[in-house]
């Protein structure tokens, strides 16, 4: 049965501008290619994201939000890229800044998003619930991925928020990567495949092991791989209009910090809460976030 037919609708809950587009991307495109209702809702509008493009330093000098507002027309050509129409920003655009790398004095900023009141904010993410209807939604685990205050914030509310739903959201997943996929990245970086870097130049620094990046989980702990291999080309569309925040040099990206990563293709999450579909590989992993809910 198609999405269409069964009414799939599906809820992503991200902390800043691109966050989209690297973790969850080819599943957005997937699923909306195939007539999901996707609702994308951002926390922040990223106005303290490290700027790698020397010609848009100024941005980040502009105490007026200049990064913010730039960041804001950067997302909007990453949703038409992943095929999303519905995008908002938790609690109407600007409502909470963004609160930099954990340890930063700008977490204790009023006004940030790690200062914000977890139930003030996941009312309003509530009103998003009630309003789409999602049986399903994506957010972080309750250490944000890698450690960012406003991805663990993030986190916190939508946890808040599916649990005032009151069962209206049947599941809710973690975006993750498993430590395999993340040591086969780096071997390809290392150059083991003819394919490997760097195909246009880009600088891009290597990590010798996954104990070196701070994110990745033991493969035991995914519950689910999504395949979206074949909506690759529009992740990759979709993390180039983030040409602030991301270098891509296809099929690899890199963040401010230069630590080249492989696009995946295939998407991994944890599931959360809600019911686990039947496992459709050897691993018992589910292949469609939406199995187990009819």
């Amino acid at each position: 049965m198609s999405a269409t037919d069964d009414g799939h609708r599906l809820l992503l809950v991200h902390a800043h501008p691109d966050d989209e587009s690297i973790g969850t991307g080819a599943t957005i495109a997937k699923y909306a290619a195939e007539g999901a209702a996707v609702t994308l809702v951002t926390c922040t509008l990223g106005e303290l994201g490290e700027i790698i493009p020397p010609e848009y330093a100024h941005l980040a000098a502009d105490r007026d939000g200049g990064l913010g507002e730039h960041r804001i027309g950067e997302l909007a050509a990453a949703c038409a890229a992943l095929g999303v129409s519905d995008h908002r920003f938790l609690g109407g655009q600007g409502r909470w800044r963004d609160s930099g790398m954990m340890g930063e004095p700008t977490n204790q900023a009023p006004g940030c998003f790690w200062q914000a009141d977890v139930d003030e904010a996941a009312a309003e993410l509530l009103a998003v619930i009630r309003e789409v209807r999602p049986q399903v939604m994506i957010s972080y685990d309750d250490n944000g991925f890698y450690g960012h205050p406003d991805h663990i914030q993030a986190h916190r509310v939508a946890s808040r928020a599916f649990e005032l739903s009151g069962g209206q959201v049947s599941k809710f997943y973690a975006t993750t990567v498993p430590k395999s996929v993340l040591a086969e990245a780096i071997d390809l970086m290392r150059g083991g495949e003819p394919d490997s870097p760097p195909a246009g130049g880009t600088d891009f620094t290597q990590v010798d092991s996954v104990e070196d990046l701070p994110f990745g989980v033991p493969d035991e702990a995914v519950t689910t791989a999504i395949d979206a291999t074949s909506y690759l080309d529009a992740k990759i569309e979709a993390m180039r209009a983030h040409v602030t925040q991301i270098a891509v040099d296809s099929p690899f990206f890199a963040l401010s910090n230069k630590v080249g990563q492989r696009a995946l293709g295939r998407e991994y999450y944890i599931l959360l809460a809600g019911p686990r579909g039947p496992g459709q590989q050897p691993d018992g992993r589910e292949t469609d976030l939406f199995a187990g809910i009819g």
